[in-house]
């Protein structure tokens, strides 16, 4: 089809006044030839008539045509896939900014979740309720925050979408998050849980069990200490890489996972006495190895330790991250929020306290019982009421003051009123 004999056509969306009509272009994922409509943002409808639309119309016709003249904005052709956007257009841009592992996690989750459903939809057939109702569906069989994710991810891609003028409108922008999501686990034990844990365990287990429970540690910083890290003088450790998807990392999970840690002296000890019984106690030695001297699996260990123990001693769940959300939860009563933030090396208190601490039941029902204490107290002015009613309208100091001047008449008088009272 031709594109120099046509006029195409002009129609007002919301304050603007758009421009349509047919062109030949390449599909750019055939590398075809096919016939598209192209839709152009002309103007303002408070800047220009319909008459003058059409103008500006046709001058972008002319310019598409290979000539000169002013013209609107021109979009991209919206019949583009949604799984070619997602992988051609925007994951492009997102992944400088992941890590390689973070960037696999990611890449697997809006494959699974985005484009496995929608892969071969248009861009352009996309509509709020579309994008809700698939939302609404993920929430029953996902995880709060895997949906909360999802959602994000969706905002995101159809914001790029027409910031690169794939489409002239978002249509997930009031894309709500649904109302029954999945509760996320907020497993916690303890300290008598944790302590029957620890009691069960060898020496070197027991060891790193408490290291991770007394610092809180991620497993992933735990497994990457090397010998070097440790400081028997200073009783401290010093968490300078983590070990992830089977290989060791120079940097952390965030900006404050790295760093200089305190360890108890008791622990300092324990530790420099297991230094004297470790296979390898060279300062690059990993400061608890598997059996071929390298860093231990996440996975493996918490199968083969942590799930066998939890089964042993009847506890609900016992995993690293129940570890240090049980951690974050019962050091309420041992420090400030502060304090907390600091031994889990939040970069924010609100991860703190909206994520890891948990309410204590038992603490709970102390506080409801100390503010009713308070509600319970009698006031001030209660108590002098009551005294001035008492003293014959007289303060308790004002009474004791009269006993000095009334006659015996006078205070049989003050009684006796009283009595009658």
């Amino acid at each position: 089809m031709g594109t120099s004999s046509q006029r195409g056509y002009v129609t007002p969306r919301g304050k603007k006044w758009y421009g349509y009509f047919r062109k030949t272009v390449i599909d750019p994922t055939t590398a075809k030839q096919k016939t598209v409509r192209v839709a152009v943002i002309l103007g303002h409808r408070s800047q220009m008539k319909r008459s003058q639309a059409r103008e500006a119309l046709e001058r972008e016709i002319t310019k598409q045509n290979g000539q000169t003249g002013d013209a609107g904005r021109v979009m991209n052709d919206g019949s583009v896939s949604f799984g070619w956007f997602v992988r051609n257009r925007f994951l492009p841009l997102k992944e400088a900014n992941w890590k390689e592992e973070t960037s696999k996690v990611k890449k697997l989750l809006i494959q699974k979740d985005l484009i496995d459903p929608f892969d071969k939809i248009p861009l352009e057939n996309f509509d709020k309720f579309t994008l809700q109702v698939h939302l609404n569906k993920l929430a029953q069989t996902r995880s709060r925050d895997r949906v909360l994710q999802m959602r994000a991810y969706l905002r995101d891609i159809f914001v790029e979408a027409v910031d690169q003028d794939f489409l002239s409108k978002d249509p997930a922008r009031k894309v709500r998050v649904p109302a029954q999501l999945r509760e996320t686990d907020k497993t916690t034990l303890s300290w008598e849980q944790l302590r029957k844990a620890l009691s069960r365990l060898d020496l070197r287990d027991r060891l790193l069990l408490e290291l991770d429970m007394t610092n809180a540690l991620r497993p992933s910083e735990l497994f990457a200490l090397r010998w070097k890290c440790f400081n028997l003088a200073e009783s401290n450790m010093s968490v300078s890489e983590t070990a992830y998807m089977g290989k060791i990392r120079p940097w952390g999970k965030t900006r404050k996972s790295l760093g200089v840690i305190h360890i108890p002296r008791k622990l300092t000890a324990d530790l420099w006495r297991w230094k004297q019984q470790c296979p390898d106690p060279t300062p690059e030695a990993f400061i608890f190895p598997n059996q071929d001297g390298d860093f231990i699996d996440t996975g493996n260990y918490r199968k083969r330790v942590l799930h066998k123990l939890a089964a042993e001693l009847e506890l609900p769940k016992l995993t690293f991250q129940v570890i240090r959300r049980t951690i974050a939860t019962l050091a309420q009563k041992k420090g400030t929020v502060k304090d907390v933030q600091g031994v889990l090396r939040h970069s924010r208190a609100a991860t703190t306290t909206d994520v890891y601490m948990q309410e204590i039941p038992k603490s709970v029902r102390a506080t409801v019982d100390s503010i009713n204490k308070e509600l319970r107290k009698r006031s001030t002015s209660v108590r002098k009421q009551k005294a001035s009613v008492v003293n014959g309208g007289l303060t308790t100091s004002q009474f004791r003051r009269s006993q000095s001047v009334l006659t015996p008449n006078d205070t049989n008088r003050l009684v006796g009123t009283f009595v009658s009272d």
